[in-house]
Formats: structure tokens, C-alpha cells, sequence
């Protein structure tokens, strides 16, 4: 599996918010989410919807460096506590986002926060932002969560590209991610090949899609996985199983934990 076409990138980011929209109808908006515990529900829902428009007005307007926020417009959510408002606000703006998308096309210069200036980093990064943040409304909400097979393992690609990213750039966290010898292997029990090994090379990681013998092993359904490697979902529950040096995780998903 590999990066998915922009398109679905597009298509993407309106199914993961209409899910998100599922998840909060009828929802407790003010319970606190246990994963990001200085939000509540709706404030969740607000910095995703606010990404949305940022993102959007970023495209829209070919903007060659970081949008300010306070121009965005909508992007502090609707007024009042209106559910209704709140939904049709998440509505809209990813709608306004995929349409300045697929206006743009992939390849438009555009401002990213990464060496990749181009319009499709935006369709990618929102896709998994979208989904990431359902997870965490579907643990505030007490609801099931399930992702797509491409989507979850795409999630998984993205962020060990982005903290590659960050070890290049010397953030002190991803710099630790070295040390000869000790590997780490992801494996998904439900979806054949979705595999990974992290190598923890003198200078720093390399990742490929492998299956291998690791120092440390985490086994379970891909939708796991990715919550795992995101810290939505904690290793040493039911749903998982690791294999090897646990610590070795552990130290893995402390020093990739920025963003």
C-alpha cells in the first residue's frame, strides 16, 4: 500500500468529517476527551473545523507563507452551543477546503510547514488529521472507531515521514531515535503486508515496509496499530500484543509524541 491518489485525499476529508459528524450527534459536547485532555468534545471539534478553514484559506489564496489565523474567516467556530450550528459548520468548511483542493489540483505552490510546497502535503495531512481527531471524539463519545485499511496504514507512512522529518531538523525529541542495533516492527494481524520495521541505525531511523525479526514487535489489527503509534490507543491493553522489549516501544512513542 502506498500513498493514496489526491483525489481520495479529497474524497477523504469529507467522509472522515462526516464520521466526525456522526460521532458528535447526540454526543455529550462538553465531556472532557480523555486523549487530549485539555479539550472538551466541542473544542475538539472546533480545532478540527478551524484546521479546515486554515488549510482552505491557505489554498484558496496560494499563500507563500503561514496563514494567520485570525484571518481565517469562521475559524473560531460558530457562535453559541447550538449542535446544529456546530455540525453545519463542519459541513461547510470541508467543504470550502476540498473544493480550493480540487480547484488547485496536487501540484499548486502553496506555504507547508515541510520541505514539500505543494497542495497535495495539505490533502494528505487534513485527511489524517480528520481521522486521528475522530478517534479521539469516538473514545470522548464511547463509541466504536474503525478506519479504512489504506487510510490507517497511509497514517502510519505519513507520520513516520514526519518524524524523519523532524530528526533532520534536529527537534531534541526525534534525535533520541537512534542507537545501533535495535529495530522496531509494526505488524497488522487483519490486513496482509501491512508491515513496517524501524531501524534505529548511529545517526538515526530508517523505515521500510518488511517483515523481520525486531528487537520489539507490536501485533494487532491495523486500525490498532495506528492508534497505538498516534497514543490513542495504549500498548499494554487487550487489543494489542507486544513481543520483545516493550521499552524499546515505549521509548519510541515518547520521542515521536510532538505535533
Amino acid at each position: 500500500m502506498t500513498s493514496l491518489s489526491y483525489d481520495r485525499y479529497c474524497d477523504e476529508i469529507l467522509a472522515q468529517t462526516d464520521a466526525l459528524r456522526a460521532v458528535l450527534t447526540g454526543a455529550d459536547l462538553g465531556v472532557t476527551v480523555p486523549s487530549c485532555p485539555d479539550w472538551t468534545l466541542r473544542e475538539l471539534a472546533v480545532h478540527v473545523g478551524g484546521a479546515h478553514r486554515w488549510v482552505g484559506e491557505t489554498v484558496r489564496t496560494r499563500a507563500s507563507e503561514e496563514f494567520p489565523e485570525d484571518k481565517v474567516p469562521g475559524f473560531d467556530g460558530p457562535d453559541g452551543e447550538d449542535p446544529a450550528a456546530l455540525d453545519a459548520w463542519l459541513a461547510e468548511g470541508a467543504a470550502a477546503t476540498v473544493a480550493a483542493l480540487r480547484e488547485a489540483g496536487p501540484d499548486a505552490e502553496v506555504w507547508t510547514w515541510v520541505t514539500e510546497q505543494r497542495t497535495a502535503f495539505w490533502a494528505r495531512r487534513m485527511t489524517h488529521e480528520t481521522a486521528v481527531h475522530r478517534a479521539d471524539a469516538a473514545l470522548a463519545a464511547r463509541v466504536p472507531y474503525e478506519v479504512d485499511a489504506e487510510v490507517a496504514a497511509d497514517t502510519i507512512d505519513e507520520w513516520l515521514g514526519i518524524v524523519a522529518l523532524a530528526q533532520e531538523e534536529g527537534d531534541p525529541e526525534a534525535a533520541e531515535l537512534r542507537g545501533g542495533g535495535r529495530s522496531l516492527h509494526l505488524h497488522a494481524t487483519d490486513v496482509p503486508g501491512a508491515e513496517w520495521l524501524i531501524e534505529f541505525g548511529d545517526d538515526r531511523f530508517t523505515w521500510r515496509r518488511a517483515h523481520d525479526r525486531a528487537t520489539v514487535a507490536l501485533r494487532g489489527t491495523l486500525t490498532d496499530l495506528m492508534l497505538v503509534f498516534n497514543r490513542r490507543l495504549e500498548p499494554t491493553g487487550s487489543r494489542v500484543e507486544v513481543l520483545g522489549d516493550a521499552a524499546l516501544l515505549d521509548f519510541w512513542l515518547d520521542r515521536s509524541s510532538f505535533g
